[in-house]
This record gives C-alpha cells, sequence and structure tokens, in this order.
C-alpha cells in the first residue's frame, strides 16, 4: 500500500463555495442516506443514486459540485469505473464515506479514487457516526480529510448543521485507516460482551486496541496523532461500545455460536470488519507488523479458534513493558 507522502497532486483550484451544493450521494443505504439527509439539513441540494434507481448514474451527478461515494468496500471499484467512462469536471470534489481495505490491492478507498481521477480533489468522511442516531438527528461529529484544504472545507460546509458538526483535516490515509481497523476491533469487542467477560477486560481490550490501529496505520504512512481524534479514538469507542454496529453484532454473535454465515445473513447492511480483518492480515505478515487482536479475530471468523480460546492467546501473551511496541 502507498504511504501518505506517495499520493499524487491534485487539483488545488477549488473555490470555497457560499451558495447551496448540489451534493450526488452513490449509494442509497444506510450511511449513504444518513449522510444525504444531513446534507439536507444543512440546505444543500441533494441527489441520491442506487443500483435501483430509475435514473442513470450519469443523470444522478450531473451538475454536482460533490460527489459522494458510499458504497461497501466491494463496490468501490465498480462505480470508480462507470463514473470514468463519464465527462466529470476537474473542479467536482469526490468524497469517499468507504470504510474497509480492497482485496486485490490492500489499498484504501481513497487510493483506488485518486488514482482513478487523479486531477480531482478527493475528501476522506470518517467519524464515530451511526447511522440510526445521525437519522434521529441525535448529535454527531465526523472528519473530513484531504491535502486539499479547500476542497475539506467545502464539504465542512457541505455537512455542518446543528446536530452534525464536522472537523477538517489534513491526514486522509489516517482518517481512512482508522474508520477502518476499528472494525476489526470492533468485532473483538463484541465477543468480550458477548461472553460477558466484564468491564475491566473490555477496558483491556479497547486500550491496546488503539496502538495496534496506530502502529498499522504509521508503518502505512499515517500520522500517529489523528488516530488519537474523532475518527480514531472517538470511532472505536462509538462502534466497540453499541449494538447498532454491525461488526459488533459480528463478534457478539460469534461468542453465542452462531455461524458468521448465519450472522451475516441476517445483517442489516454489510459488516466491513470481516473482509478488512482478512485484507489487514495478508498486509501485517507481509510488512511484518504485529497486530496480536487482529490475528486472533482473524483466526475466530475464519473458523480456526473458538472465542474463548481467542481470548486465552491474547492473556497468554509474553510480558512486556507497556508502551514498548509504540514508537512515534
Amino acid at each position: 500500500m502507498p504511504s501518505a507522502g506517495s499520493a499524487p497532486q491534485v487539483n488545488q483550484n477549488v473555490a470555497p463555495v457560499s451558495q447551496p451544493i448540489h451534493l450526488s450521494t452513490i449509494g442509497a443505504g444506510a450511511w449513504g442516506t444518513a449522510l444525504a439527509h444531513v446534507a439536507q439539513r444543512s440546505g444543500h441540494q441533494v441527489r441520491l443514486w442506487s443500483r435501483r434507481s430509475a435514473k442513470t448514474l450519469g443523470e444522478v451527478i450531473e451538475g454536482a459540485d460533490v460527489i459522494l461515494s458510499a458504497v461497501s468496500m466491494k463496490g468501490v471499484r465498480s462505480i470508480v469505473e462507470q463514473l470514468q467512462s463519464l465527462s466529470i469536471p476537474k473542479e467536482v470534489i469526490f468524497v469517499t464515506a468507504t470504510k474497509g481495505l480492497d482485496p486485490l490491492t490492500q489499498k484504501t478507498p481513497s487510493q483506488i479514487w485518486q488514482e482513478a481521477f487523479p486531477d480531482h480533489p478527493v475528501v476522506v468522511l470518517s467519524g464515530p457516526n451511526l447511522s440510526k442516531e445521525i437519522m434521529q438527528d441525535l448529535p454527531a461529529a465526523t472528519v473530513v480529510a484531504s491535502q486539499n484544504v479547500v476542497a475539506a472545507e467545502t464539504v465542512q460546509v457541505l455537512f455542518s448543521c446543528d446536530t452534525f458538526r464536522v472537523y477538517v483535516n489534513t491526514d486522509p490515509l489516517g482518517t481512512e485507516l482508522g474508520g477502518t481497523l476499528k472494525n476489526v476491533m470492533a468485532i473483538a469487542s463484541g465477543v468480550c460482551d458477548g461472553l460477558k467477560l466484564g468491564t475491566n477486560a473490555k477496558a483491556a481490550l479497547l486500550t491496546r486496541a488503539l496502538p495496534e490501529m496506530i502502529r498499522v496505520g504509521t508503518h502505512l504512512g499515517a500520522d500517529p496523532e489523528t488516530f488519537f481524534g474523532l475518527s480514531g479514538l472517538g470511532d472505536l469507542l462509538a462502534t466497540c461500545d453499541s449494538p447498532l454496529s454491525r461488526n459488533y453484532q459480528v463478534g457478539y454473535g460469534l461468542a453465542q455460536d452462531r455461524t458468521l454465515e448465519d450472522i451475516l445473513e441476517h445483517l442489516e447492511g454489510t459488516a466491513e470488519g470481516v473482509n478488512t480483518t482478512n485484507v489487514l492480515i495478508q498486509l501485517a505478515k507481509q510488512e511484518d507488523i504485529a497486530v496480536p487482536i487482529s490475528n486472533q479475530v482473524y483466526r475466530l471468523i475464519n473458523g480456526k479458534i473458538t472465542p474463548q480460546q481467542a481470548v486465552q492467546a491474547l492473556m497468554a501473551r509474553d510480558l512486556k513493558a507497556e508502551f514498548e511496541d509504540l514508537d512515534f
């Protein structure tokens, strides 16, 4: 996976927007619908597209200032390829709200978007944002990150309203990885609660999950500071402590002796942490990154161990100093 420093230069000539923004949202699932809802509340013009839409993708994105992709990881490349066949002005901003890793290339969604559209600004949106709460207009905050600050500030204006606070960040890779890696930890957290291991165990798990995320992120070129923000620690806390999280539901179900296939069949939407775990372990082996929690999640979802054995394996690790494996 390319580091943050290897990202291509993007169009910096995006003027700040002081009037209603035209947003085209690709993906009408819970997340895409929630973000479209926020933009509408903010007074902007919104069009929503899914594969079942009556209008074509080209019709929906015509005249858009911002194109938001909220599709699952497996759908990113297909959408990118469809958009590449259309004529899209260079000032149009792409926003990716997908959390995952591409199983073929191990790239993040924003890296795929930027590679396909090198002359367009690409912005990452990520944070502790449970879709059902956002649709209820409960208070929430998120991060929009890009190397193109003006584009990020435009997206900040697009989604900011009285119940949704948006912060700007210049580390898109770290912002994206925070939202991606915490899904793996949410599976572990669901197991912890499903086994009724208690508050002490949950606190220890989440505390050790954060440095594991930072270790992966910094190895790939992200800023460690980003992981202490909303898209890292914030999203970790929200996703690992809520039954609304699909990845948490996966872990909880596994702890109840349900099969992964049964759990996924009955989920409302996609649990991206399953695919992310498999790709992450492949990446960690290639790059020699220590990911003990993720490794046990990988073994669990692939039927190599039981939830109880996963816990025992983590408790039996070699004794060490608390911060010896963090170097930043």
